[in-house]
């Protein structure tokens, strides 16, 4: 959450690096920053912030509230992770700069001063660091994650769990919210109660309403009998409303008032129905930005988002790849051999080295293609007495691909090793170890976001 503070002369550092685990999920921190509201050379205002993400704009929901009419309602968030402070617009309407350079998202440095509208803020690391709450669980309702981004998740799922607080689960395609979402009902007190899902962008406009709230015969053609919506249907237990962004404008007035009321009305009556549900929506796409653009209302958002979950993409959380492939292996039924090739270190390099945009989908889809095509398949290269002392600590290569990719590989699984490891004999701190490596700190920068989640 961020605060006001007082305005002061602080130790700054260039590392910015917010998370850390020390090798230990559990211990994980979160490294607090400032944002200086300036003037010239006057600063104003100093906010602390202390969580994971800062959210910036004029709106009331913000963490950062900034009373200015070019600052759009929701203007940018500052999300902190194991690689730094990333800064995204959300669609702001005058835009976000960075060092004077319009961006979507970026990574911020120490110094680094953000332009939105009329107003100017500077990035200053904190020294102070705050624990950040992760679970002691690896796996939750068919989600896998030892990362500490996947377990900070799990976290927030047992608190929420622990309430019956509206929660809206925001990741992208693939990153599993439907599961997220059945994880807290499970954990709930209402576990054993219905759990109804409504996919919103699956339903035509005109038939959406009935479905969540029921309607009567006769209520227009082909209403043939009576019918029970979803919330009067999901009585004692959940309603699961997935791809919430895709909900109409004329429908979420309805929707707000049955959250708030905790009463529907069905298509064609005057009568209202007391309900007794609890309500968690999923999105993948921002509401904030749906909210700027006017495709989505404010009210509805601030309802829905009492307690916010993110699932990560699958490239930040690259050391899940193997315990999901694992899983995933094993639901698909896959052979003992092929298996074994798929989980080869060689196999999951490859794996951890790729962006996978549809995620654990996409993931799930890559691996049974191989099952069936076997020559997607790299073969583990055992290395044998016979071989040469030099020849040991090559790379594996698979002889099949072109000299372009291989090398590429190679070079890419290098530089990802010599990034880690360098990072890790110097305490995270990236100006000392730019300075060890005798390369310039951007440059190093540079590889941090090319090989993402290597700082461990």
């Amino acid at each position: 959450m961020a605060r006001d503070t007082d305005p002061g002369e602080r130790k700054e550092s260039l590392d910015t690096q917010l998370w850390t685990t020390r090798g230990d999920p559990r211990e994980a921190t979160v490294r607090h920053f400032f944002l200086d509201l300036f003037d010239g050379e006057t600063t104003r205002q100093t906010f602390e912030n202390t969580a994971p993400r800062c959210s910036v704009g004029s709106g009331t929901g913000n963490d950062v509230i900034l009373d200015d009419p070019t600052v759009s309602r929701f203007h940018c968030e500052i999300q902190t992770d194991g690689s730094g402070a990333r800064i995204l617009d959300l669609s702001s309407r005058n835009g976000t700069l960075l060092d004077g350079v319009l961006v979507r998202d970026a990574y911020l440095r120490a110094g680094s001063v953000l332009q939105l509208g009329r107003v100017s803020l500077r990035f200053r690391p904190a020294e102070h660091r705050t624990p950040l709450p992760v679970s002691s669980r690896t796996e939750l309702a068919g989600l896998v994650g030892r990362s500490v981004a996947m377990r900070a998740c799990f976290a927030i799922i047992e608190r929420a769990a622990a309430s019956d607080v509206v929660v809206l689960v925001e990741g992208e395609t693939g990153t599993g919210k439907s599961r997220a979402a059945r994880a807290v009902h499970q954990l709930s007190a209402r576990s054993a109660a219905p759990f109804l899902t409504v996919d919103c962008g699956a339903i035509p406009a005109n038939l959406l309403e009935t479905e969540l709230f029921g309607h009567r015969k006769g209520a227009f053609t082909g209403a043939i009998e009576d019918r029970v919506g979803v919330f009067e249907g999901a009585e004692g237990g959940t309603v699961f409303l997935d791809e919430i962004g895709e909900l109409p404008l004329d429908v979420q007035p309805k929707l707000l008032k049955a959250i708030e009321d905790r009463e529907v009305r069905r298509v064609g009556t005057n009568q209202y129905r007391p309900v007794d549900v609890r309500l968690i929506a999923a999105s993948n796409r921002d509401l904030r930005a749906e909210v700027n653009a006017g495709r989505f209302r404010a009210d509805l958002f601030y309802r829905l988002a009492v307690v916010r979950l993110t699932l990560p993409p699958l490239r930040q959380r690259p050391d899940d790849i193997a315990p999901i492939a694992e899983r995933l292996l094993g639901s698909l039924g896959a052979p003992a051999e092929d298996t074994a090739n798929l989980l080869s270190p060689a196999f999951l390099a490859r794996l951890e080295a790729s962006s996978w945009p549809g995620n654990v989908r996409e993931l799930r889809n890559h691996l049974e293609r191989c099952l069936v095509f076997h020559d997607a398949m790299v073969p583990v290269h055992e290395v044998t007495d016979a071989e040469s002392e030099g020849d040991r600590g090559a790379p594996r290569i698979d002889p099949r691909s072109s000299y372009t990719d291989a090398r590429r590989r190679a070079l890419d699984g290098f530089e990802r090793a010599y990034v880690k490891a360098l990072l890790e004999l110097h305490g995270g701190n990236v100006s000392r170890a730019a300075e060890a490596a005798e390369l310039d700190r951007a440059y190093l920068y540079k590889l941090m976001r090319r090989h993402r989640g290597s700082k461990g």
